[in-house]
């Protein structure tokens, strides 16, 4: 089968989309990504073609919110100054850019008419073709690179982290701060998506976005298991796949490797490849935190950026890295501090490591509250952690079996999935529907021109 990706040019969106192209590629399916130039190398490197998203709708991987200064200035601590940029990230990064998406995804389906398109969650240039006739576009299949956007039974809002409700006081609770969030991001957010889709010819819409992804898609591929959602019912679309492979060998082991020989308990460290920009926020108190632990072997990765962007000097227990293997690095890791990057999290899980979470931007509230809620490691419920609090956490995983047990379950609940294998059966019944049905693999033509 052709095959076109369609991705946000972010690499917690192109990550996934490498692992699942490398799985397709394997089979003998041919694959084209749509998405950021600075993917292009890696793009090739798995034998894909590349096709260059406009520059309108492109981010800046070094600074991913630099087109947007106003999206920096928003203390992400203060709950409700949280949603609104929460919102407004929402609304430059992933609305604004839907008919720049949308116009020259037209263009790669026009020329290499593919069998499926499949896109990740944020990459909403798909909803004019999902919202559109379905006789006249090709299948699509979305994969979820964040916590699954779908109403919960107690109606929790997402971006504050809220577990589920247990007492009616609760569910009381979130119908009041429901209603404060649908005035401050759900309306916003609808008023201009609603605008975007309108250019198009489109719309409008009565849900969200991220929902109208899940329900429309041919099929949805949630990059977790159950077990890390929260309890509710969810459409047919649904499919929960697993941790996809990690890429090997995409960095080389660091010098210092052999130190991780079992002496000393392992606390890796990471603050991700967007939320990073300032290492005072978790890398930096984890390290002063644990500086007086000779038990411990304290390892950083600077997920890309340069070492010495990190404040303060390195305690003789700790070794940085730019980059680190997680191939190598997760079987070797007691415990994982984090600031709860959606992938990043999951690939821990798989490997049954137990975590220590503090963070809320982005989705990582969302993601940390799931932690937390499964027990598999404690979170802090805050974006600056004291290095009092980082070393109380981290000790109590170590020294507390219940969250390696934990761990652990959830580890085996993703070892009975075989991701390659569920990806290809979803992406075969979709194909194999869709030939069912006549479906013309021609993208749509029921909208506006954008000039």
């Amino acid at each position: 089968m052709k095959i076109v990706f369609a991705v946000t040019p972010a690499p917690g969106h192109v990550n996934p989309m490498l692992g699942i192209a490398r799985i397709l590629l394997t089979e003998g399916h041919e694959v084209v990504a749509f998405t950021g130039t600075a993917f292009k190398d890696r793009i090739e490197e798995i034998d894909a073609e590349f096709r260059p998203i406009a520059a309108s709708a492109d981010q800046d991987l070094v600074d991913p919110f630099s087109r947007y200064p106003e999206l920096k200035t928003l203390p992400p601590w203060l709950e409700l100054l949280r949603v609104v940029r929460s919102c407004r990230r929402i609304e430059r990064l992933f609305i604004d850019t839907i008919p720049a998406q949308y116009e020259g995804l037209q263009q790669v389906l026009l020329h290499v008419r593919p069998d499926i398109v499949i896109g990740d969650d944020c990459f909403l240039g798909l909803l004019p073709m999902l919202l559109g006739p379905r006789s006249r576009r090709s299948p699509i299949v979305c994969f979820g690179t964040s916590i699954l956007h779908w109403p919960r039974e107690d109606g929790a809002p997402e971006f504050l982290g809220l577990t589920p409700a247990t007492t009616q006081a609760e569910r009381d609770e979130y119908a009041a701060i429901t209603q404060e969030h649908d005035n401050v991001v759900n309306q916003p957010l609808a008023r201009r998506l609603n605008h975007r889709l309108e250019i198009l010819g489109i719309g409008p819409l009565s849900t969200s976005p991220f929902e109208t992804m899940i329900k429309l898609a041919d099929a949805y591929l949630q990059l977790t298991v159950p077990s890390f959602e929260f309890p509710r019912s969810l459409p047919d679309s649904v499919r929960f796949v697993g941790a996809l492979p990690i890429i090997p060998n995409q960095v080389p082991l660091p010098p210092w490797a052999d130190e991780l020989d079992g002496t000393r308990k392992v606390v890796l460290v990471s603050q991700g490849t967007v939320a990073n920009r300032d290492f005072s926020l978790l890398v930096a108190p984890t390290l002063a935190a644990l500086a007086e632990q000779p038990d411990l072997l304290v390892v950083v990765t600077a997920g890309g950026r340069p070492v010495d962007a990190i404040p303060g000097p390195i305690p003789a227990n700790a070794r940085v890295a730019s980059y680190l293997p997680f191939e190598w690095i997760l079987p070797k890791t007691d415990v994982f501090v984090t600031n709860g990057g959606y992938g990043s999290v999951n690939q821990a899980m798989s490997f049954g490591v137990p975590m220590v979470c503090a963070g809320l931007t982005e989705d990582k509230a969302d993601v940390n509250a799931r932690v937390g809620w499964s027990e598999i490691g404690i979170n802090l419920k805050t974006n600056a952690p004291t290095p009092l609090m980082l070393r109380d956490a981290v000790r109590t995983v170590l020294d507390t079996d219940r969250y390696r047990r934990r761990a652990s379950l959830m580890a085996e609940e993703f070892a009975r999935i075989d991701t390659p294998a569920e990806v290809l059966r979803a992406i075969s019944q979709v194909s194999q529907k869709s030939v069912s049905q006549n479906s013309v693999p021609l993208g749509t033509a029921a909208v506006k021109k954008v000039n």
